[in-house]
């Protein structure tokens, strides 16, 4: 690995890392400027509160509370909840929902992004026939359409009209309770990458070097297998890490639809009853994952294509 790349490569990670530092002191600062405390029992006297500020170390000043957060969270500690579940650690709050919701989102990734890849090819093949006009239609509808009302009426038809799916999601059976949630996630990533994915394929499909495959006599599905899908595949791949960040930042309100047990219903639930420590724990998670995949498609790119390194002034 040459200088450069090592250069590169460490100022990617100090940046990242500088980033998420300034969210959570961002995170930090926003939740103690917000209205009410954690501890808003009304059974509470003045003077058990103030004992319960001294005895997690609430009274101290910001800087030193925000000091010891970041020592503790270094070490994989959170704190503990003390709205939620008085107490409890945080991370034992957190760990059991993770695979919840990561599962759901990447399943809906997955199944979007083959649909949307096969309807983006499809349509660019068939470009400007009814085809094309309405996987263009789908596309605008997917965008336009949030995804709770996709889930709201697959909810309506598919568990109170057509019981097939069970209508609350139920930990024992996983995998029928996945499915509307899925199919609800997905649908919006069917319309982005289909759109991008047609975009891409008729820009590959007019390049120079498809041309000249076919002025070479190479059969026109070999050349959209060898040539067209795989660069089209390349610019695709760029988009999918923030679509899958953002399938699980935003599928708060579809966890509240469904009941689903998983880290967006933990944090609507931390913010309602001011549970500091749960709020500022789910949103690093969230902000870690966005960063980090960030971070690896920059890496990604910057390795295979030292141009960017060169565009970057490195």
């Amino acid at each position: 690995m040459s200088s450069s790349t090592i250069k590169y490569l460490g100022k990617r990670i100090l940046i990242s890392a500088v980033t998420l530092l300034v969210i959570v002191a961002v995170l930090f600062l926003m939740l103690k400027l917000m209205p009410g405390t954690p501890f808003n029992d009304e059974k509470l006297t003045e003077t058990q509160k103030i004992a319960l500020y001294e005895k997690y170390g609430l009274d101290q000043p910001i800087i030193v509370q925000f000091v010891t957060y970041i020592k503790n969270m270094m070490v994989g500690d959170f704190g503990i909840s003390f709205g939620i579940s008085r107490n409890q650690p945080v991370a034992n709050l957190i760990l059991p929902r993770i695979p919840i919701s990561f599962g759901i989102g990447i399943a809906a990734v997955i199944l979007g992004t083959i649909i949307g890849v096969t309807l983006g090819i499809y349509a660019a093949k068939h470009k400007n026939t009814k085809a094309d006009t309405i996987a263009t239609l789908f596309s605008v509808l997917g965008v336009s359409v949030p995804s709770f009302v996709v889930a709201l009426l697959l909810l309506l038809l598919f568990g109170v009209q057509i019981p097939i799916f069970p209508v609350l999601f139920d930990t024992d059976n996983l995998l029928m309770s996945s499915i509307l949630p899925v199919i609800a996630l997905s649908f919006g990533v069917i319309a982005n990458v289909g759109r991008f994915t047609r975009s891409e394929m008729i820009a590959v499909l007019s390049s120079d070097y498809v041309a000249l495959a076919e002025a070479k006599g190479l059969d026109n599905k070999k050349v959209i297998r060898r040539h067209a899908i795989r660069n089209t595949l390349i610019s695709v791949i760029t988009i999918l890490g923030p679509i899958l960040v953002n399938l699980m930042t935003g599928s708060m309100v579809l966890e509240q639809i469904f009941s689903i047990p998983g880290l967006g219903s933990l944090l609507v639930k931390g913010i309602t009853v001011n549970d500091h420590n749960v709020v500022l724990a789910v949103s690093f998670l969230y902000s870690l994952l966005y960063v980090g995949l960030m971070l690896i498609i920059d890496i990604l790119y910057g390795i295979i294509d030292p141009r960017i390194r060169l565009g970057k002034g490195e």
